[in-house]
């Protein structure tokens, strides 16, 4: 069952990184030996969503819960667990009475003594009288939360003079749950929290530490505790750590690095402690479901208030360089990470360089992965290249809507549509040149207030681009279903406004104020929107869809209104009318920017290279496109074009004959 609930773990809570894959293999390989538990059964015909409880195997308490997904039970809960008052402790709870009777010391139940109380009671030295009980039980997850209460306990009671012995015996009962064997189960402790608990007790119980003159280094496989004294007279201290991520023999290193500069704030010798783990983040991520990965070990550090910066090295556990890195503070009263709590000085595929602030609510630290992105040359080519010809063509299309505008706005539909045309063009030249702008602002050093700057204008201008869109598409809407009912030219005029600039201007100030006041608005590694901490990239992926599927309803009535027109005619018109409907998705997929549809498939498949350079492809020259089909093809625009350059070349023709005239020949006159 073991084996099972880790493999449900890797395929139903999402861990398909490196790190977490390859903590889940060891720990199939090497499952914890517990007796046969049911094989997720339960009374009752399974129902989807539905749910039960099932009693735990002989020789544990607690209970399993269980809930039903595609007609079979999964489970959700476990709370088997094998530790109690009565049988962790290395002496019996029993005592012998002289005359040979047994009598049951049953404080636990009498007194009602915590686990705790009764460990400080029977060894407050060193906690020994539990220690060999915590390494030989079963790392299922009610023996995780037992243990994890113990260490929370401890580390509240204790309120000082916290000794290395104390130390070494705590890291023992940590190191124990933090096994790279037990990171699935802590995905069925009830709890969530429970990781969060565990860091919480630990830094909690390091920062009571007393190091006395020796530094400390107690090295257990999952948990590593460095500590030694500092003064001003320093030249700078650092901490390297060495730890495997797995049962093989792989290690990673991070290092803790404090500056000379920053030991000067220090008023006196004082004590410093670090910690390292190379498994807390998978279980973090496993314990609250996040959907992110830590990419390296987490480093917690127990500094003097003076010290306000620290610099810390990262091995990346996946060297890959597909994928970007974040910089990230454990926000202990949050319980997430938080990208404000340091940042990114240096990275390449190797190792990350974090500067970071510690403080009471940050103590804990490591870098994360984001999700799979391609980064490939190709895409970026086709990026830049594609915005350089989109630009020039809009600059065109602009150029040539100027040139015959008098000729094709005469009427009332072709002026509301040229509207809409130059509009479209308009933005979204502002759009592309504000995304290069942002995107040279983009970086580790990004400059804050620029790229916010640039982040706002970039989404406005895109919002813009889809609005307009919308725009025109609802008067095509307008032209096929208000035949008889006609709205004032100065009443659609003002409602074009409205909505190509009124409804994005809205969305992008109420997002950058929301979101800005807690640095909550750009990304850490770029120009645009965030999406791991706030969400504000909702902001524009909600309206940009939205108006793409209204926009193909529209696409979809104006084929089926041409389909209409051309039933029961000739063979001959029938033709022309499909002509006619291919002309109209050619003309009107760029202009109301159906293209970006394509986006879906780059999120249902991120790591499809095909899907990525097609959305690239489309998009980056969707200016050019807009030109194509929506200025050159149109008929009355090249007519436009073409009297504009024959008047041009009468005037030319004229202006030649009228200098030759004045141009001091003397005409022949009489003789």
């Amino acid at each position: 069952m073991m084996t099972h609930t880790l493999l449900l773990y890797c395929l139903v809570f999402l861990l398909p990184t490196e790190s977490c894959r390859a903590l889940c293999q060891a720990a199939s390989k090497n499952k914890e030996k517990v007796s046969a538990r049911p094989h997720g059964v339960c009374d009752g015909v399974c129902v989807d969503n539905s749910r039960c409880t099932q009693p735990c195997p002989p020789d544990t308490q607690g209970n399993m819960g269980f809930s039903c997904r595609q007609k079979k039970w999964h489970m959700i809960t476990d709370t088997c667990r094998t530790l109690t008052a009565f049988n962790i402790f290395e002496a019996d709870l029993y005592s012998v009475r002289p005359f040979g009777g047994l009598v049951e010391v049953d404080q636990y139940a009498r007194k009602s003594e915590t686990i705790t109380e009764m460990l400080m009671q029977k060894c407050p030295r060193d906690f020994s009288c539990v220690i060999r009980k915590i390494q030989q039980s079963p790392r299922i997850p009610g023996n995780i939360a037992v243990i994890v209460q113990i260490l929370h306990n401890i580390s509240t009671a204790l309120l000082t003079d916290v000794d290395e012995a104390k130390m070494r015996s705590y890291s023992i009962m940590a190191n124990h749950i933090l096994n790279s064997k037990s990171i699935s189960n802590w995905t069925f402790i009830p709890d969530r929290n429970s990781s969060c608990v565990l860091l919480h007790s630990i830094n909690s119980f390091a920062r009571k530490l007393f190091i006395n003159k020796h530094p400390i280094d107690i090295s257990d496989v999952f948990i590593h505790t460095m500590g030694t004294i500092i003064s001003r007279d320093n030249t700078g201290k650092n901490f390297t750590f060495s730890m495997r991520m797995n049962d093989t023999s792989n290690e990673i290193t991070g290092r803790v690095l404090i500056s000379r500069d920053e030991l000067q704030k220090v008023p006196s010798p004082t004590q410093i402690v670090s910690i390292a783990f190379p498994t807390l983040g998978a279980i973090l991520e496993a314990s609250l479901l996040e959907n992110v990965t830590v990419n390296g070990l987490v480093l917690s550090v127990i500094l003097p208030k003076e010290l306000k910066r620290i610099s810390l090295i990262f091995e990346k556990i996946s060297k890959s360089e597909e994928r970007k890195t974040q910089c990230v503070g454990w926000h202990s009263l949050e319980s997430r990470w938080d990208q404000q709590a340091c940042q990114m000085l240096q990275e390449n595929s190797q190792q990350a360089v974090c500067k970071c602030r510690p403080s009471e609510l940050f103590t804990s630290f490591s870098i994360l992965m984001s999700r799979h992105t391609l980064e490939s040359p190709i895409l970026i080519y086709i990026t830049y290249i594609g915005l350089g010809i989109s630009v020039c063509s809009l600059i065109l299309c602009l150029s040539i809507e100027a040139l015959v505008w008098g000729q094709v706005t005469k009427t009332e539909i072709t002026y509301l549509r040229h509207v809409c045309i130059t509009n479209v063009a308009a933005t979204l030249l502002m759009a592309d040149v504000w995304f290069i702008v942002a995107s040279f602002l983009s970086g580790p050093m990004t400059h804050h207030n620029g790229c916010v700057a640039a982040t706002f204008f970039v989404h406005f201008f895109y919002l813009c681009v889809f609005f307009w869109m919308l725009a025109k598409a609802l008067l095509i809407l307008y032209g096929i279903l208000m035949v008889f009912h006609t709205l004032p030219k100065s009443v659609l005029v003002a409602s074009l406004f409205s909505v190509g600039y009124g409804c994005p201007l809205v969305i992008a100030v109420v997002t950058v104020a929301v979101t800005e006041p807690g640095k909550g608005y750009l990304r850490p590694e770029a120009c645009w929107l965030n999406w791991d901490m706030t969400k504000a990239l909702l902001a524009f992926v909600v309206p940009a869809l939205a108006i793409v599927v209204v926009n193909l309803i529209t696409v979809t009535l104006v084929i089926v209104k041409t389909q209409q027109a051309a039933t029961g005619s000739s063979m001959f018109q029938e033709v022309r009318a499909i002509v006619r409907i291919s002309k109209n998705i050619a003309t009107l997929t760029p202009l109301l920017g159906l293209t970006w549809g394509f986006g879906i498939a780059t999120v249902i498949n991120d790591r499809s290279l095909a899907s990525h350079v097609i959305f690239s492809l489309l998009n980056a020259l969707q200016g050019f496109f807009i030109l194509v089909f929506g200025t050159i093809l149109d008929p009355k625009i090249r007519e436009a074009l073409k009297v504009r350059v024959t008047s041009a070349k009468r005037i030319s023709r004229i202006s030649e004959n009228l200098s030759s005239d004045f141009s001091g020949h003397p005409t022949k006159g009489p003789s």
